[in-house]
């Protein structure tokens, strides 16, 4: 049988991989595997619930329920609320556990099941397969005053949005933010919390029905927020995705922001007020070379992950570093978060600008992004992609080629037969020539022989 969770969880298609049965079983589960400490006292475990406004969250979320009162936990619904803000409440709430009902920025018809352990933080691998051989036993189902309760966790979006306004290093009175809500879990509370802070806040992708999360806004489709930034003069506008760990931003330009530039802008701001822990900035091997560049200018080193938010986030809790992320926007802020926060890294964002009195852009510029191509070479053996002596030399000399200004990084598919080659240099046509060149090579060194 193949590992059921995923690098984000239990996410597939809702009624197909997905079903109430196996949401039910899945929270059965994990309620022994993460409540085992409170039941072998006698007590009933706590655990938070919220989901994201996907229709099929609604039945999700009602079966995970049921699995967990049935076996003995209290569950408190916080209804529908980011991914970060369920993260948050697990650790004010001082809950045994928590779980997060959504597929982030996947469409409408997938959905997804994430545990998180006491503190909000993400599950290990070791745990997660605990849970899954534990599908295989008995379900633990207590009677009488065993079973668990299930109640409305009433102040949970208040709770999160005074948490968010104690993180402002500067309120955003008399700045124009455009907000995208992607249809999705932070359709209430970005707006609200980003009005509470002093800014004029024009929202858009802020309806959700069940069925529009992601569909042509947030995060994944950018088009919709610049245009809205043009059209009413903003100073900047913010994207989130379905479940609102990420954000993207846009300049008054209309021009995007993405997580790297994010990154090096606050990396940046928190080294000058004495808060970024050893002036280390944890990003994965995908970052732009140019965030690299442009933070050692400022005396600021990067510590590389593999590719996944849960990777910064192990690094991160090794060297208690306290900012961390990756290009597609997931920036993760330790000391006010588990995970990362798409509503707080664009409150931090527009902060900076309050705070600094320029412009989105000009903050940019501190960063000046390296062109970057990527090929994906299938039909290959990716088992040999790092050791096959060809491809090894021809990395070499592109590297040497490429110097300081570029880089090259090849990354075998965790899940198809194939290879990506990465290639970034100063002008996108050398980094298009040295990225076909190496392509071609891997693609003859590496061939599946039939």
């Amino acid at each position: 049988m193949s590992r059921l969770f995923g690098t984000d969880g239990v996410r597939g298609l809702a009624n197909g991989l997905l079903t109430a049965e196996l949401a039910l079983s899945l929270a059965q589960a994990a309620a022994v595997v993460l409540g085992h400490d409170q039941m072998s006292e006698g007590k009933r475990p706590r655990a938070v619930i919220a989901r994201d406004p996907r229709a099929s969250g609604e039945f999700i979320g009602a079966a995970v329920e049921a699995g967990l009162a049935s076996a003995g936990v209290d569950v408190y619904d916080a209804g529908v609320l980011p991914t970060p803000a369920a993260a948050y409440l697990i650790a004010s709430l001082e809950a045994d556990f928590g779980v997060m009902i959504s597929a982030s920025h996947n469409p409408a018809a997938d959905n997804g099941i994430k545990f998180f352990a006491r503190g909000g933080q993400k599950l290990p691998d070791e745990v997660e397969d605990a849970i899954e051989t534990q599908l295989e036993k008995e379900p633990h189902r207590p009677v009488g005053v065993g079973v668990g309760r299930i109640q409305r966790f009433s102040d949970a979006e208040d709770r999160y949005i005074l948490h968010l306004l104690t993180t402002l290093p500067h309120r955003l009175d008399g700045l124009t933010v455009v907000l995208d809500c992607a249809h999705g879990a932070a359709s209430g509370c970005s707006p609200q919390v980003f009005k509470d802070a002093g800014a004029k806040v024009i929202v858009i992708g802020a309806e959700p029905d069940g069925l529009n999360i992601n569909d042509g806004v947030g995060s994944t489709h950018l088009e919709p927020l610049q245009q809205a930034v043009l059209a009413h003069g903003a100073d900047l506008g913010i994207a989130h995705d379905g479940d609102a760990d990420r954000c993207l931003a846009v300049d008054h330009e209309g021009n995007v922001i993405d997580g790297d530039q994010i990154m090096a802008i606050l990396a940046i701001a928190l080294k000058s007020d004495g808060k970024l822990k050893d002036n280390v900035l944890v990003a994965t091997v995908m970052s732009n070379l140019g965030l690299k560049l442009a933070l050692r200018d400022a005396g600021i080193s990067i510590r590389e992950t593999g590719v996944g938010d849960r990777y910064v986030l192990e690094a991160m809790r090794e060297g208690e570093f306290s900012l961390g992320g990756e290009q597609s926007g997931h920036v993760i802020f330790s000391d006010y978060a588990t995970t990362g926060d798409g509503v707080l890294t664009g409150l931090q964002l527009a902060a900076e600008v309050a705070r600094s009195g320029r412009s989105l852009k000009q903050l940019a510029t501190v960063m000046t992004k390296l062109p970057q191509l990527m090929i994906n070479v299938k039909g290959v053996d990716k088992s040999r992609a790092q050791s096959d002596q060809g491809v090894r030399e021809a990395v070499r000399l592109a590297e040497q080629e490429l110097g300081e200004t570029g880089r090259v990084l090849l990354r075998p598919s965790g899940t198809e037969a194939l290879v990506r080659v990465m290639v970034e240099a100063a002008d996108m046509e050398t980094a298009t020539r040295v990225c076909q060149e190496l392509a071609s090579i891997v693609e003859k060194r590496l061939a599946l022989v039939a």
